[in-house]
């Protein structure tokens, strides 16, 4: 999460918001006393876009307009009561299989193939459905079905103080989503060992024992526990010596390049209402980027006054090899796509790029493998915990619901030991 402030723009350089899926958030944003700052998507931000033959189609989301809408063809409509009829997988499938089977090829064409786009960077040809999505695998494994299982998990998240990702509040804060990692930060204090380079964690006797780095003098840190919250490649990098099957696993896990460009116009350059959180993009329409967001649309303080910003993302699983074009085509490129989808007359104002080498982990078939031998691992090597987003989901609240629980799971490890 980093925010950068430029000639009266605001971008986020990684996450742009997040949804209110956990309580957890409510209750870190008071301890951390940035509750105030906090603010919530505009209420246009709930309409989402599909862009279908060079049109934007609103994506349906009350029987009504799921009815009316022109975003799928009769027969697709038609398609999607099959789902009742439809019988359990035998075995594992992509995101692919299991839309294909259940809603049919147009769904999974119009709907579900931007929408991994949009949150993975993926492709849902290659995307495991238990891994990727299991809450929707377990609608299908609890109660038979998605419909069926949509209505009765309702239970279950009130229980659970839970809100579904499709009705949850998005929201970020006055001065980006960089407000939450730097009020940590603060909080930290001096705990916190900055531009430390870490080379080595072996066992100590009962706990353990990091080697690393810091302006050019070896460093060792003794500990009953150790939490490796690094990305896979470099995780894998550490264990090595402990597990060289789970470093082996670690390093394959893909991340896909995707570049971020945000540009800014004036608004009189705009042609359409800017009346949603933006648009995605499915591959069938064979379009040089993912999806645009409308950042100036969903929350104040984007752009200065009189102009719109955007934040559209390229590559991902897609299209890898486009990261390969130089800042300028790439910028062309987005600057293209937006004249072309929403009717904007002339160049940006205002431009910025940011390529990420190695985005967001993909949790590809097979990748139930990958997390098993995690827990194994877990288990071996008692004191040792691995928290990232390879594991539990990529999502913010994810994260934070991950965090936490393995910040309960060294609780346990300790009063063991006590």
């Amino acid at each position: 999460m980093q925010t950068l402030r430029q000639d009266g723009f605001l971008i986020d350089l990684g996450p742009n918001s997040a949804l209110e899926t956990t309580p957890f958030f409510n209750l870190l944003f008071k301890e951390l006393g940035i509750d105030g700052e906090r603010v919530y998507a505009d209420s246009t931000g709930s309409r989402r876009y599909i862009l279908r033959n060079g049109a934007l189609h609103v994506m349906p989301m009350s029987p009504g307009a799921f009815i009316g809408t022109r975003l799928w063809s009769t027969r697709g409509k038609l398609r999607l009561f099959g789902e009742l009829f439809a019988g359990r997988a035998d075995h594992e499938e992509t995101i692919a299989e299991f839309v294909k089977r259940r809603l049919g090829q147009e769904f999974l064409d119009y709907a579900i193939n931007p929408f991994v786009a949009g949150v993975y960077a993926g492709n849902p040809e290659q995307l495991s459905v238990r891994a990727a999505f299991p809450k929707l695998y377990a609608l299908e494994e609890k109660y038979g079905g998605l419909i069926r299982g949509a209505i009765k998990g309702r239970r279950e998240r009130r229980r659970r103080a839970e809100t579904a990702k499709q009705s949850a509040r998005m929201f970020s804060f006055t001065n980006g989503m960089n407000t939450f990692p730097a009020a940590l930060a603060r909080a930290l204090g001096g705990d916190v060992v900055l531009g430390a380079a870490v080379e080595g964690i072996e066992r100590d006797g009962e706990g353990w024992k990091v080697t690393y780095a810091v302006n050019g003098a070896r460093m060792r840190e003794e500990a009953s526990a150790v939490v490796l919250a690094a990305p896979a490649s470099q995780a894998s990098g550490l264990i090595a010596g402990l597990d060289a099957a789970l470093a082996c696993s670690l390093e394959q896990i893909s991340y896909p390049p995707v570049a971020m460009v945000f540009t800014g116009f004036p608004a009189s350059s705009v042609k359409r209402p800017l009346d949603g959180f933006g648009y995605l993009v499915p591959s069938k329409e064979s379009r040089t980027i993912l999806g645009t967001i409308w950042s100036s649309t969903i929350f104040p303080n984007r752009a200065p006054e009189g102009h719109a910003a955007f934040t559209t993302f390229v590559g991902g699983s897609r299209q890898p090899e486009i990261l390969d074009l130089d800042d300028g085509k790439l910028i062309d490129n987005v600057t293209c796509e937006l004249q072309s989808i929403i009717g904007i007359q002339g160049g940006p104002s205002f431009t910025l790029l940011q390529r990420w080498e190695k985005s967001i982990p993909q949790y590809n078939l097979g990748y139930g493998e990958v997390l098993r031998r995690i827990d194994a691992f877990e288990a071996q090597h008692p004191g040792l915990f691995i928290c990232s987003n390879y594991r539990g989901g990529i999502a913010v609240g994810d994260c934070v619901v991950s965090a936490d629980r393995t910040a309960r799971r060294i609780g346990e490890f300790f009063s063991t030991r006590t």
